[in-house]
């Protein structure tokens, strides 16, 4: 287990100057529970699957199917170029740890509908994207997320339906452990490497209907199993930092 102030450490903005300005808007937070031990053997040895009781007590591990939209991704100081800065994103997660230390998210995949976007990705922060055919659809009747993996044929859809009060997770909850995540692990040739962003706390709603037909948890090679967590976000502005080397691989 990680002790609750290290993750509450992670939500001060880090030190120096962000890279990158996003937007991430209209977010569905679907979460599924699997027994540590069947996420542990698909992490690198550096990292350990980070865990959260179940309604049982059982601690778990948890993995996540989140899609949503980006808007707004550009370097710092550079306009936001049409065509280029926004779209649709999904992406397969779990949660890690090192050492107890630094609680942060594990991708499995990234979805985005933005070849030049997932080379970016790829090559600066090592991070497994690939490109798809996407869409997000909003109305007064709610939201519905499209996706097809353009190499592969894996495939989402998703609608839901947000309902009632905002509200911000407290911590030490279950909602606080899924959501309110800052650093993100990633591994070259060269090893493991951290990456922070920054936001403010999100702003989070319950869902009155929610429906979801996926292949990318099989695609990922995990026992597929159906969602039973359910948030959705409205959205964040966020700055993301630069990537550092955390541990070298030899």
């Amino acid at each position: 287990m990680v002790e609750l102030a290290k993750y509450e450490a992670l939500r001060e903005r880090p030190p120096g100057r962000p890279v990158m300005h996003q937007r991430w808007r209209s977010l569905l937070f679907a979460h599924l529970s699997l027994k540590p031990e069947v996420i542990q053997c698909l992490l690198p040895k550096e990292l350990t699957v980070d865990t959260y009781p179940d309604d049982s007590g059982n601690e778990q591990a948890w993995l996540g199917l989140v899609p949503f939209r980006m808007e707004g991704v550009t370097p710092r100081h550079i306009p936001e170029i049409p065509g280029i800065h926004a779209f649709p994103e999904t992406n397969i997660r779990t949660y890690v740890h090192r050492d107890a230390q630094e609680p942060g998210v594990w991708f499995f995949s990234l979805d985005a509908a933005n070849t030049l976007a997932c080379k970016i990705a790829r090559k600066f922060f090592h991070l497994p994207y690939f490109e798809a055919r996407m869409s997000v659809q909003e109305s007064p009747s709610g939201i519905a997320y499209r996706s097809s993996r353009r190499s592969g044929g894996a495939t989402c859809e998703a609608n839901c339906v947000p309902v009632g009060d905002l509200f911000s997770a407290e911590p030490g909850t279950l909602e606080f452990f899924l959501a309110e995540r800052y650093l993100l692990y990633s591994r070259s040739p060269r090893g493991i490497h951290t990456g922070r962003v920054f936001h403010t706390p999100y702003r989070l709603q319950r869902l009155e209907s929610v429906s979801i037909k996926e292949t990318l948890v099989e695609a990922a090679e995990i026992p597929s199993k159906p969602f039973h967590h359910y948030l959705f976000s409205p959205g964040v502005d966020v700055d993301v930092y630069r990537l550092s080397p955390s541990l070298r691989v030899g």
